[in-house]
């Protein structure tokens, strides 16, 4: 079986791939690399030239290799032809939210990560937050665009974002009436998710499966974002940006992220790896949102976690791989 990784995408997310790709390339130096492009082409590239590439969270990556196929679909008949198990450095919309998992899935094609129906639903926050909800896990309510100029002044500060989005894209935090405007342009275009602005300490924390199936919570991280607000920049670009991990939480504080993080990881039904972000709060801990694919760039939070718990990221790679055969086997 041809260990092959797949990035890019088509989507805003494919800088956060590109950078996600160069990690994976260092650790799987014999694998495979095939880009997905923005026009849905899949390209083969060399290994030097993704390392080289310099800047990749603003950059686009233009691939030096021969052409796979026009499109995704015929990659992944490609990719069944050749027997290849694809290692996931996607992140966002068709790569994350279930359909390019199901076009694997119907080829056998085998894949890390999540499969497609626990990935489609936890990419939809509003889904999501109602499926963790049940686990026990508690998550803010929504507010419908139609209340929002009520809300703001119930709450005094909302939040938006993208119903289907990740990597803080298109935050928009709603402050004062002015703000509302920006709300309704950008709902205008994609669903947004808009709840309370909830005060407190940023968290977010991993879940791991390990090949035997026990499923490990790996340590909490604390976020300090630059300037206040965790969006793209802060947590791609910004260097001000601080991820404390383990975070300096108290014990009992620790223990309730990650018993929440597994809770969400099994109400969405998630495989391999996932990691959910919250709030420390006055009322407690607050669920934001998982992430079936998060980043693993060298500047992400999810290999930070690994390294705090002593697993190196070549080995949780191999993991994921065996996982992904023995999924497909079954």
């Amino acid at each position: 079986m041809r260990i092959t990784i797949l990035f890019g995408g088509t989507n805003k997310e494919r800088l956060v791939s590109v950078a996600s790709a160069q990690a994976l390339c260092e650790a799987l130096p014999d694998a495979d690399l095939w880009f997905w492009d923005a026009d849905d082409s899949v390209h083969a590239t060399q290994a030097k030239t993704l390392t080289a590439h310099t800047r990749p969270f603003e950059h686009d990556f233009k691939p030096d290799g021969r052409g796979i196929a026009r499109t995704i679909e015929d990659a992944l008949d490609q990719a069944r032809a050749d027997d290849r198990l694809l290692v996931l450095g996607l992140h966002g919309g068709r790569a994350e939210n279930g359909e390019l998992q199901a076009a694997c899935e119907i080829r056998g094609i085998p894949f890390t990560g999540s499969g497609s129906a626990s990935s489609n639903l936890a990419f939809d926050k509003v889904a999501a937050k109602r499926f963790v909800a049940i686990a026990g896990v508690k998550a803010p309510v929504g507010v419908a665009l139609a209340d929002i100029e009520e809300a703001l002044a119930e709450h005094g500060r909302l939040i938006a974002k993208p119903t289907h989005d990740g990597s803080s894209y298109g935050l928009i935090f709603v402050n004062a009436k002015q703000d509302l405007v920006a709300v309704h342009t950008a709902a205008k275009s994609e669903g947004y998710l808009i709840e309370p602005f909830i005060a407190g300490i940023e968290a977010t924390c991993g879940v791991l499966e390990q090949p035997d199936g026990a499923i490990l919570s790996l340590p909490p991280i604390e976020i300090v974002p630059a300037e206040g607000v965790f969006d793209y920049h802060a947590k791609y670009i910004a260097k001000a940006t601080q991820e404390i991990c383990p975070g300096r939480f108290a014990p009992e504080v620790t223990a309730a992220l990650q018993e929440n993080a597994i809770r969400a990881h099994r109400a969405l039904s998630c495989t391999g790896y996932s990691r959910s972000d919250f709030v420390v709060s006055e009322k407690g801990i607050i669920y934001l949102e998982t992430n079936t694919l998060p980043g693993l760039t060298k500047a992400s939070l999810y290999p930070k976690a690994l390294k705090a718990q002593g697993i190196g990221f070549a080995d949780f790679l191999q993991q994921q791989i065996v996982l992904a055969e023995r999924r497909t086997r079954k």
